[in-house]
């Protein structure tokens, strides 16, 4: 899925093309300006990658290593300014990287917190792989990774004899693309936003959707939603005052409008005089509890069943609904039960807060 926004939003003249080792990001070579990967809606994090055909990191505080790092920091920050950094690193609090930090903090000014250092470093070793050269990557949750930067031939032979090399991440801003600067109001069990946005891919973003969440909380699929492309209408139902007021922090800090109602989306019956209306969305986007903070595994039944009726009786012909839940079992149990009024056209595994919850992309029958 990030592969394509990458593309799409990126334009890159080479696609992106896996990263060797890992399942969760994708590389890129960035012919636009860096800031660019800040448009990334589906990416956790974005990062400058630089590859470094040395046998130990100790080389990296030498000459022509230390200036590409440097270099590498320098255009982290021209995107979004940092005050400090950190390492993420084995061995990040050996000698070496007490020294590394001590020459990038004279280079650049940044202060070195190892616990919170805002802007990141991480250092790592090189696949087992021919090739290298600098690379930039963007990195996702597990359903969702890139990147962005140049890569090349460094002339390493290829067998298994040949030292990896070490590889440097630096981050390109100091937080995560994953942490929304509209988020003003944390509540708890929000939906991850890297999610949402993959969600709303996947349900599709047209200018004349009339769009309904139910279970909204605080408003996070909602403000992705809006973000990703104007609605005919937006309505987000939530049984919690909290909740509520959390998304209309949320929504206002997005520069985005949606009505909110107040209503148990599990008893309350859609209708022309009821808290939304029946038969009128063209999109209906669920988050029902499954953290365990909001619900509990003895309810669940109850709760993806009852919130797939209540989808359908909001649904529009020829609607759709896309489902984020960890409770894999008991939402394919309720399918097969709510057969009558949805299909299942697609789904996809995520990852998020140690879980791996699936989102369910229905249709309307």
């Amino acid at each position: 899925m990030l592969h394509d926004e990458v593309v799409e939003v990126l334009a890159p003249r080479r696609a992106p093309v896996d990263v060797a080792g890992r399942d969760d990001a994708l590389a890129v070579r960035l012919d636009g300006p860096l800031a660019d990967v800040l448009r990334l809606r589906t990416a956790v994090a974005a990062y400058v990658s630089l590859h470094f055909d040395v046998p130990r990191p100790r080389s990296l505080t030498s000459g022509d290593h230390l200036a590409r790092i440097v270099d590498a920091v320098y255009a982290s920050l021209r995107v979004a300014g940092s005050s400090s950094f950190r390492f993420e690193a084995a061995g990040s609090d050996s000698a070496v990287f007490a020294r590394l930090a001590d020459l990038l903090h004279d280079a650049t000014g940044l202060k070195h917190d190892p616990a919170d250092g805002q802007l990141v470093l991480r250092v790592r070793r090189g696949a087992r792989t021919p090739g290298g050269g600098a690379r930039s990557t963007v990195g996702g949750a597990r359903s969702a990774a890139g990147g962005a930067g140049a890569s090349g031939k460094d002339g390493r032979r290829e067998g298994a004899d040949v030292d990896p090399g070490w590889d440097v991440l630096v981050r390109v801003g100091p937080r995560p693309l994953s942490a929304r600067t509209w988020r003003v109001t944390d509540y708890p069990g929000a939906l991850n936003a890297t999610i949402a946005a993959a969600m709303v891919r996947l349900g599709g973003v047209r200018d004349d959707d009339r769009v309904l969440n139910l279970m909204c909380g605080s408003g996070t699929l909602l403000a992705e939603r809006l973000l990703a492309g104007p609605a005919a209408t937006a309505v987000g139902v939530d049984v919690s005052a909290e909740a509520l007021d959390a998304a209309r922090a949320n929504l206002a800090a997005a520069h985005v409008r949606a009505t909110l109602v107040a209503a148990d989306v599990l008893t309350s019956t859609p209708g022309a005089d009821g808290p939304w209306e029946a038969g009128a969305f063209d999109l209906v986007l669920v988050d029902p509890p499954w953290s365990g903070l909001h619900g509990d595994h003895a309810s669940a039944v109850d709760v993806h069943a009852g919130v797939l009726r209540s989808a359908r009786a909001a649904a529009a012909p020829g609607a759709r609904s896309v489902v984020v839940t960890h409770e894999v079992k008991v939402m394919e149990r309720c399918l097969r039960e709510a057969s009558a009024l949805w299909s299942v056209r697609d789904t996809l595994r995520v990852f998020a807060k140690g879980h791996h919850p699936r989102v369910y992309v229905l249709d309307a029958v």
